[in-house]
């Protein structure tokens, strides 16, 4: 009985920590791959920490979307606005942790990869520093299925009558 009054509550609050924990994860990941590479750069010439670190940063995006989207599901299931979802049924919290995975998944691993093209536009900014335009580019790339990501369970959470 106790599952089925808040089967779907803890299905959706699973799903929306899964958006913002991995996405931060792979924030982390991401942004510590960029960081390695810069360090190296800026303690051969540190007026390049300012550059590094703008490349640094991107990966650090994904984060942020997740933790959007769990924001959207706290507020979806009244955590925020009072009204606490307790009796949400358990298809519906299926339906939310579902929504949730495209950030999850799609936070986690841009975030790892934009990481590694961050370190390659940080070996650019190393070797022809008036290129590193170039590596914010390939890591707006990256960047797009991030946004993605971001877009597809933004819709889907708000497409989603609690009931």
């Amino acid at each position: 009985m106790l599952i089925e009054a808040f089967g779907g509550l803890a299905l959706a609050l699973f799903g929306g920590s899964l958006a913002v924990g991995l996405s931060c994860v792979g924030s982390a990941k991401g942004t510590g791959i960029a960081g390695e590479a810069a360090s190296g750069v800026v303690s051969e010439d540190p007026s390049k920490f300012g550059k590094s670190m703008i490349l640094q940063v991107l990966p650090g995006t994904q984060g942020l979307y997740g933790l959007v989207i769990w924001f959207l599901v706290a507020s979806k299931v009244g955590i925020l606005g009072g009204g606490l979802a307790s009796g949400m049924s358990t298809a519906c919290g299926w339906q939310i942790f579902f929504a949730c995975l495209p950030m999850a998944l799609g936070g986690l691993l841009s975030a790892i990869a934009q990481g590694r093209v961050a370190a390659s536009g940080i070996g650019i900014l190393a070797k022809k520093p008036d290129d590193w335009s170039k590596g914010i580019l390939f890591c707006v790339m990256v960047e797009f299925y991030a946004i993605l990501s971001l877009l597809v369970s933004f819709l889907m959470i708000n497409g989603i009558v609690i009931a």
